[in-house]
This record gives structure tokens, sequence and C-alpha cells, in this order.
């Protein structure tokens, strides 16, 4: 069989890159004769420059600002002739803080790194920049990266003429109920009144992007992404598209799933928000969209995690879902050898497939 081997990142313990080469050497010892295609994605958060640059394009690293201020090591990926494509957590993400989270961080972490980012591609030619968004530690509303690039209108002037992307799977507005603060910001180590001050000021920061915008961004999908980055890409005229299906494309993940007969996807926890535009959603749409081979591939997921129930995990396409902490026997040991569980987790589902799949 063609084996489409397809996961996402597992959150801090695995790559996408790294996840999919462990699942192919555990498919391998069990199904030497399968013929496996290695096709790492991810939804624009943590990894999103790793697995484009699998593919494609020409690395380059910077040092810029770090959430907290000092400096840090970011890679970016230049696909000529200029198109940039810019991983937000690289600059800002939660594993760049040096430790836990804590109120303190969830009210001090800026998006600075960011704007340094899109000026260095700027500063190479890039025409379009493409901002993956996930995995920050930040919910300043983007002000960090508009700092970096002169302020609200300095920004536009240099950002005129460049296509400005938001990659993303994150629906949330940048305030309310919904909003990034609410949301995301325990997460980020908001404790309630953190959060609260927070949502305040993302409240009085909407209204300063509004008028960089020329209308209300505040409820827009999307603008919540990347603790409210999202909202400052739409205020600089950037448009929002889903990061899983960005890397979908460039990867031409249809047409691999097209010449598909089984389907292995997967992520730290197969959870509600998985089925919400993410990687395993993409996956679904491909095998949606093409011949009847694809469209008839078993999609099987492996995950840190599954949380969710038999009904749903059928309605959502999939064929079958497994967990590593099952095959491991506790959290503890999934997450501190997950690689070499996840191998042994992906023996075991392909030896099970049996000679019915051969």
């Amino acid at each position: 069989m063609r084996i489409l081997i397809a996961p996402d990142s597992f959150g801090d313990t695995m790559s996408a890159v790294v996840a999919a080469q462990a699942i192919a050497r555990g498919w391998s010892a069990a199904r030497p004769e399968d013929e496996l295609v290695v096709a790492p994605q991810s939804d624009g958060g943590p990894g999103f420059v790793d697995v484009l640059a699998s593919r494609f394009g020409t690395v380059i690293t910077e040092s810029v600002s770090g959430p907290l201020g000092a400096g840090v090591t970011a890679r970016w990926l230049l696909d000529e002739p200029s198109t940039a494509y810019i991983e937000c957590a690289q600059a800002c993400g939660l594993h760049q803080l040096g430790g836990t989270p804590t109120p303190r961080t969830a009210m001090t972490a800026d998006t600075r790194g960011v704007g340094e980012l899109v000026a260095a591609a700027l500063a190479r030619g890039a025409g379009r920049i493409v901002v993956g968004l996930g995995g920050s530690a930040t919910t300043d509303g983007g002000r960090g990266l508009l700092e970096a690039l002169g302020g609200g209108d300095r920004a536009r002037e240099r950002l005129r003429g460049v296509e400005l992307v938001a990659a993303s799977d994150v629906a949330n507005p940048l305030v309310g109920p919904l909003g990034a603060a609410a949301v995301f910001g325990p997460q980020k180590g908001a404790d309630p009144d953190t959060v609260t001050l927070l949502e305040g000021r993302l409240a009085d920061w909407s209204r300063v992007l509004g008028e960089l915008a020329g209308r209300d961004i505040a409820h827009e999908p999307g603008a919540g992404a990347a603790g409210g980055l999202g909202a400052a890409l739409l205020a600089l005229g950037g448009t929002r598209v889903s990061g899983a299906g960005v890397v979908a494309e460039v990867t031409g993940l249809a047409v691999e799933v097209a010449g598909a007969d089984v389907v292995v996807t997967g992520e730290g926890k197969f959870d509600t928000q998985t089925l919400q535009g993410k990687v395993v959603s993409a996956l679904h749409s491909a095998a949606s969209s093409v011949g009847a081979r694809g469209a008839g591939a078993a999609t099987i997921v492996l995950a840190g995690q599954v949380a969710l129930r038999p009904d749903e995990i059928a309605a959502a396409g999939v064929a079958a879902a497994h967990a590593i902490v099952d095959i491991a026997g506790s959290v503890e040991v999934a997450m501190g050898d997950a690689e070499n569980q996840l191998v042994a987790l992906a023996e075991s589902v392909a030896s099970g497939l049996g000679d019915a799949h051969r």
C-alpha cells in the first residue's frame, strides 16, 4: 500500500518533521513492503518554517528580540524570488520564555521580534510575506510588531505593494469572551486578574488599530490569533488564510492524498480544536477534493492523547485514532520519551492492519 504520513507537531515534545520520521520508522518495521510518503504538516504554529523548509526554499537565521526582550535566534524561509515565510513562534513563542509562563510574562511578552523578522524579509526584497501564527507567549495585539516597523503609518508605508498574509487556523476575535485574552491568556500564564487587564489593554489598542485600518477589526475572524498579532497584520492590510491550507497547498498535499491508500496524521492532543480547521481537517478536505482512490483513503490519527468520543472521531472522517499515552502507560512516559513511544505506536497500528488492508 501507499501510505501518506502527514502529522502536525506534537506540542513541545516533537516537531512535525521528527514525528513524521518516527511514524515512518515504526510503520516500516511492521510493514516494510508499504511505500511511504513523508509529508509533515503545520497549521502555522511552531514548526511552520521547518515543515516548509523540508520541501523548498532557503532558511535564513536572524538574531531578534525575544518575547521578554532578550535576543533569540529565529529562522525564516525565503522562497525565491520574493516570498518570505515567517513563524511568529520563532521570535515570541512560549518556548522562548526560558521558563514557565507567569502573570508577569503574560503581561510583558511582546511581538517586537516578529516585526524585526518582517523587516529582515523586506530588506531581502520580499514582495509577499506569509506570517504563521500560533504558539505565541504574547497578548500585545501586535503592538511590538508595529513598533519594530516604525509605528503604524511608517509600517503601512514600508509594506506598500507587499502582499501580507496571516496564516492561522484560529478564528477568534481580538476582544470579548472568545477573544485573545479570555481564551488564550490562561495558556500563557495569565490568572483571572491578568486576563481582565489584558482584555482592557487590547480593547484600548483595538481603537488604534481601527484607525490604522480604517475599519473596526476587533471582531474580525483571526484578529485574536497569536495574542492579537492577527489584528495588527489585518490592520496593515493583511489577509487571513488557513495556516494548514497554506502548507497543504505549497507541499502538494492534495496530490499526495490522491495517490494514498492510507493517510496517517497526528498531533499532541486530538480534541475539538483539531476539528476547527487544523491539519486533520485539511487532510480530510484534501481527500474529499480528489479522485476515487484518495477520497477512499482511510485516515488514521496518532496523537499524544485522544480526547474525542468515537462518534466525534467518525464524524471527522477519521477511521481510527490511537494515543501514545495508551501504549506508554502514563502521560509522563508519553511526553518524556515521545519519539520512541510514537515509533512503537506506529508499529503497533501498522501491524494491526492485517491482510485485509494489504
